[in-house]
């Protein structure tokens, strides 16, 4: 029989000592047991954190825009202050109350302001009902004047009016569905310990009120928490128009304005909204939002 020898005796020692019999050295066990190297290299790689791939722009402006929560309906007191470049203040406050009746109704949302001051203003109303994205109509808005005590409905020809003689549009206020624009996420910026994901969308439509529209989205560690804190609005021929900053406020699990500062920067006029006297979930009922209502006001 032919015996054929693979190795000497000192080759059987090494095997021995260093594949078979444990090692004293943990270190040299490691570097010299192919299966435990490899069971290390595997935990390696599961205790180091991997950071998920960013959303994608069109998420985050559905996510942090569109699915904001505002509650079933609120109302709240609405003061308003416009300053004209020369310094000149014009201060607004009003009784708002607001319905949400889904993305999916036909109406959407209903609101009704009701003037408090000044006081020659005092018992002017106004009441919006706002429809659905592509729904192919304008809101139905109506202004009550106590003066002549009578009714009138506004219409919406220009998306781009003054909602009530600030510097936000009628489109500014209304909702835009995340397929209605191209959105492109920028760049995430880290900025005093916060995350931002900043946004551009650009209008679809032929004639667009504004060329594109780049927004500041703070990250937060669930969806539901993530608000928008800038906007930045330019125009077709890409100077910019106006800014808006963003401050929110949560009530009972609900996202509302706090404080919004807009400034048009061609202009010089600037807005502030302030929101106060916050409810939530009250329980609006529907013949709250009639011209009935708008000319007697809340008994």
């Amino acid at each position: 029989m032919l015996h054929i020898r693979f190795a000497s005796p000192s080759f059987h020692a090494f095997v021995r000592i260093f594949f078979i019999l444990p090692i004293s050295n943990p270190v040299l066990n490691l570097v010299l047991n192919p299966a435990l190297l490899l069971l290390l290299c595997i935990a390696l790689i599961i205790a180091v954190p991997v950071r998920a791939a960013e959303p994608t722009a069109a998420e985050i402006v559905q996510r942090c825009d569109l699915d904001t929560y505002a509650g079933d309906d609120n109302r709240s007191r609405l003061t308003m202050i416009l300053s004209d470049l020369a310094g000149n203040a014009k201060k607004n406050v009003y009784r708002r109350y607001w319905k949400f009746y889904g993305i999916d109704q036909k109406i959407m949302e209903k609101m009704i302001l009701f003037t408090e001051f000044p006081p020659d203003a005092k018992g002017t109303a106004f009441m919006r009902w706002s429809y659905r994205p592509g729904a192919g109509k304008n809101a139905d808005q109506w202004l009550y004047l106590p003066s002549l005590n009578s009714v009138r409905r506004v219409s919406v020809r220009d998306p781009g009016d003054s909602f009530l003689g600030s510097d936000l549009t009628y489109q500014d206020i209304s909702l835009r569905l995340v397929e209605q624009d191209e959105h492109r996420l920028l760049r995430v910026e880290e900025k005093n310990g916060r995350r931002f994901y900043v946004v551009e969308s650009t209008p679809k439509e032929d004639k667009p009120l504004y060329g594109k529209v780049v927004s500041w989205y703070q990250a937060a560690p669930h969806w539901k928490d993530c608000n928008k804190v800038r906007v930045e609005y330019y125009e077709r021929n890409g100077a910019l128009l106006k800014t808006q900053s963003l401050r929110w406020q949560k009530v009972d699990g609900a996202w509302l304005w706090d404080e919004v500062v807009v400034e048009n920067i061609k202009t010089g006029h600037s807005s502030v909204f302030r929101v106060t006297d916050v409810e939530v979930n009250v329980g609006l009922k529907d013949r709250l939002f009639t011209v009935r209502t708008l000319k007697r006001g809340i008994r």
